[in-house]
């Protein structure tokens, strides 16, 4: 799933009610705005005919629509996600593009058991970032694949180099007092720091983790969303419109102002709203 901003009102968002119903809002442009991201982590993941994948957090199940396609006719996809709004709607998304290899689960991926088979591979783009205990989380993953069986995982890089989040939190910081998160902490930098990942990893049995670096420009709400468009999608959606709903009239229109002047100076036509973004591409084996 997508990322929220570090800051302390954001930590353990309710991803199973409150979150997961705000991402199902804007699913359409939150899908296109983290989609480059996805599929740069499909080309390196690479999957073959006939594996059995699980995708860990897929949201609107787009990624696990694409793994579906690619691993058919043999192989499955199966999203596991803790959102039943977002569970229901990526069934109903697969159902209607006749992908009869592709199915959801709600649950919790840092608890969940399956029956059958172990799988053959893990993905997952941005939804292993909010694990509470992240070691027993994804030691129970892996209890869910085949010996040797790889994962691979989008994360996000360091706050300094995800402009698209910071930048926003600092116009809100302009008008609110909002704590900074914690290192380490459940959220979107959880694993900016790759040797904590690597401890996490090891310590839930994983080994030969291996990274590449993706970098680019962000386009909040796509690269169709004009700057007004990406204010009321990052307003209306994302965990940063928890904060500004909950100042007095005065403070939010002028952080509403403040935000669409910054998206007016990042627009550019025909790209959108484009902030620097930085992600971790990580592989590791069971």
């Amino acid at each position: 799933m997508g990322g929220e901003s570090a800051t302390e009102p954001l930590k353990g968002e309710d991803w199973a009610g409150d979150m997961g119903e705000r991402w199902l809002a804007n699913l359409d442009r939150f899908e296109a705005m983290i989609a480059p991201i996805g599929n740069a982590l499909l080309t390196r993941a690479a999957y073959r005919a006939g594996e059995r994948v699980i995708d860990v957090g897929p949201g609107g199940g787009a990624t696990t629509r694409a793994i579906a396609r690619t691993v058919a006719p043999e192989g499955e996809a199966l999203g596991i996600d803790i959102s039943p709004d977002l569970v229901g709607e990526a069934a109903r998304r697969a159902e209607a593009e006749g992908i009869a290899n592709a199915r959801f689960l709600c649950a919790d991926a840092a608890e969940v058991t399956l029956g059958g088979r172990p799988y053959d591979r893990l993905f997952s783009r941005f939804g292993s970032m909010f694990f509470a205990d992240p070691v027993p989380a994804f030691a129970n993953l892996r209890s869910l694949l085949q010996p040797g069986a790889r994962i691979d995982i989008a994360v996000w890089g360091p706050p300094r180099e995800n402009l698209w989040m910071m930048e926003m939190m600092g116009v809100v910081r302009t008008h609110v007092e909002v704590p900074r998160a914690e290192p380490r902490a459940p959220g979107p930098f959880a694993f900016e720091d790759l040797d904590y990942l690597r401890e996490v990893l090891t310590g839930a049995g994983f080994g030969g983790m291996d990274v590449d670096v993706y970098e680019g420009r962000q386009a909040i709400g796509g690269s169709d969303a004009s700057p007004a468009e990406a204010l009321e999608m990052v307003l209306s959606s994302m965990g940063v419109g928890r904060v500004v709903d909950e100042q007095d009239d005065p403070t939010r229109e002028a952080i509403r102002a403040d935000l669409l002047s910054l998206f007016d100076q990042r627009h550019v036509d025909g790209e959108g709203v484009l902030m620097a973004a930085k992600a971790w591409l990580v592989t590791a084996v069971a």
